[in-house]
């Protein structure tokens, strides 16, 4: 009978291990699931670090094709200063061989007139 009066002791005993293990079960559930939810969260905050590198990068491939657009322009403008400077000093040498006709012509009128004075006398 002594086993017999052991056995409600041993079933509470089972009955109150059994009761710590579902709390400490329940314990390691909430655990895991705050491990979840912090996880989650540094994976969305991951996410969001590459896609504001992502637009980081298109911004700067964005700023290497203008920088290169105004190097072309930039270029361009040079080519067009060089060649205006050209056709100035074209326009020049042409107007300063045409002054330089002018003052021909106005030399030999000047002999003509001088030499007609001359003959005349």
């Amino acid at each position: 009978m002594n086993d017999h009066a052991k056995v409600p002791e041993v079933a509470e005993e089972h009955r109150i291990s059994a009761e710590a293990a579902r709390n400490e079960a329940e314990q390691f559930r909430r655990l895991a699931e705050e491990a979840r939810e912090v996880r989650d969260h540094h994976r969305e905050a991951l996410e969001a670090i590459r896609q504001e590198r992502e637009q980081l990068r298109n911004a700067a491939e964005t700023a290497r094709m203008a920088s290169e657009e105004a190097r072309d322009a930039a270029h361009a403008a040079r080519e067009a200063v060089v060649d205006t400077v050209r056709a100035t000093a074209d326009a020049l040498s042409a107007s300063l061989e045409q002054m330089q006709l002018v003052e021909d012509m106005r030399r030999t009128l000047r002999e003509v007139r001088e030499h007609n004075k001359l003959e005349s006398n």
